[in-house]
């Protein structure tokens, strides 16, 4: 058995092992054996995302989540779901600014189908103008139910929010994209982008579960060792500006009757230490019941009916919100003074010993959750691989947890989390126009 476990100093973790190798056309593959359930998990995350999109075309990468499920040169159009299904298996895919993310799962005896149908994608797949025009539809009803129709849907897939925070910097755009974008393009546009980041060179391979290591290597030659290598991509390299001066905005959201106000931050690299710091910020100020702007606002001082926090970590930068929904009449600068004055706590204090065990114990039992379900091993493993260039950090990244210090939290408060850095956003229902 691969997988095994060993108790830490600061508790139990798991230990993923892993088997790491590049096939000739320049496909990395990641392995992972784990035999105690009949599970495996085959995954295929490419390194291209919304932010490698053309101007005027924004919307592709994630429509191609879609498309390529229409069908490929020996899976009939419309058949893919129902093949997986047929074979006891389960299937999805999804989208971020930096990688898009395709897998299955399946009874481990249905291991080779899952590579078949992986690799069909990747060489076949048949891009045509029905499978456009359906998946187009799909995506616009997609857009509606999320952003459009739903309330602080502009928060949540950012729509409201990154326009404001980043100038150059591709992030400007949204996942999803625009409609007219999508209904502007051309099919021959939809053929070349496939061509442009779907070669064997732009992606990485995971199977994990219950395999037998040699036995995966030769189903995967025969495979995916044909498969053409396909371009070199020219990695997005787009530096934004310091933020220097506070940035006002409203957005107006016709699905909400309870107003927010957000403090909006750029942050560094997901690579980079401090990006890692402020996930702890964010959860010392806004995770849960007992964090501080909840104790604070909606506890104590009710003015809140409910705080806020979305940390993004992404390959170029991240960004973090944070925020509250006024309870009654509460006037959102209210609002903005009370998490101001939770700010200036993180920056002045040390947070205390106790309150530091807390969120050292929290993001542990996060690290192990995270890392629980074959599943969630295949995706990390991945993401470790694409968006990090550093697999091992799948058993090292707690590490990087545990060397932060009290001291740090409150350095990189006061590094990041200053009024001249941020958008204060004031996020109003649409009947507040009048």
């Amino acid at each position: 058995m691969s997988c095994f476990l060993f108790v830490g100093i600061a508790g139990i973790a798991q230990e993923v092992e892993f088997t790491e190798y590049e096939l000739d056309n320049g496909l990395d593959v990641i392995l992972h054996q784990d035999n105690t359930a009949p599970v495996v998990t085959v995954g295929v995350m490419y390194h291209v995302g919304a932010k490698d999109e053309e101007a005027g075309r924004s919307g592709f990468a994630h429509f191609f989540e879609h498309l390529l499920f229409e069908g490929t040169e020996n899976i009939e159009r419309g058949k893919w779901f129902d093949i997986v299904a047929a074979n006891g298996g389960s299937n999805n895919a999804n989208t971020t600014q930096d990688r898009t993310y395709y897998y299955e799962t399946f009874p481990s005896n249905n291991l080779e189908l899952g590579l078949w149908m992986e690799s069909e994608r990747m060489l076949q797949p048949v891009i045509n103008k029905i499978g456009v025009d359906t998946q187009n539809e799909v995506v616009k009803e997609e857009k509606r139910s999320r952003i459009d129709n739903a309330p602080y849907g502009k928060i949540i897939y950012s729509t409201g929010i990154n326009k404001y925070v980043f100038n150059k910097h591709p992030y400007k755009n949204s996942v999803i994209g625009t409609m007219e974008d999508l209904d502007a393009a051309e099919l021959d546009e939809f053929k070349a982008f496939f061509k442009k980041y779907y070669g064997a060179t732009n992606a990485t391979l995971v199977v994990a579960g219950d395999i037998e290591v040699d036995e995966t290597k030769k189903m995967i030659s025969k495979y995916f060792a044909e498969i053409p290598a396909g371009n070199e991509v020219e990695r997005v390299d787009i530096k934004e500006e310091p933020i220097t001066e506070t940035i006002t905005a409203t957005e107006y959201d016709s699905n909400i009757q309870i107003p927010a106000k957000l403090f909006v931050y750029r942050t560094p690299s997901m690579k980079d230490k401090d990006a890692y710091v402020l996930e702890m910020i964010s959860s010392i100020l806004t995770d849960g019941r007992s964090s501080r702007m909840y104790r604070k606002m909606v506890d104590e001082d009710k003015v809140a009916l409910q705080v806020l926090a979305f940390p993004r970590s992404q390959e170029d930068y991240g960004t973090y919100v944070m925020g509250a929904l006024a309870l009654g009449e509460t006037p959102l600068d209210t609002l903005a003074t009370s998490m101001d004055e939770e700010i200036a706590k993180l920056k002045n204090e040390l947070i205390s010993e106790k309150e530091y065990q807390k969120l050292q114990n929290k993001f542990e039992n996060r690290f192990v959750n995270s890392n629980s379900s074959i599943q969630g091993i295949a995706s990390s493993l991945a993401t470790y691989s694409v968006l990090y260039g550093d697999t091992d950090l799948i058993n090292e990244e707690i590490e990087i947890y545990r060397d932060i210090t009290r001291e740090d939290i409150k350095r990189v408060a006061n590094e990041y989390l200053n009024k001249n850095q941020r958008l204060e956003l004031d996020y109003l229902p649409e009947s507040a126009k009048e």
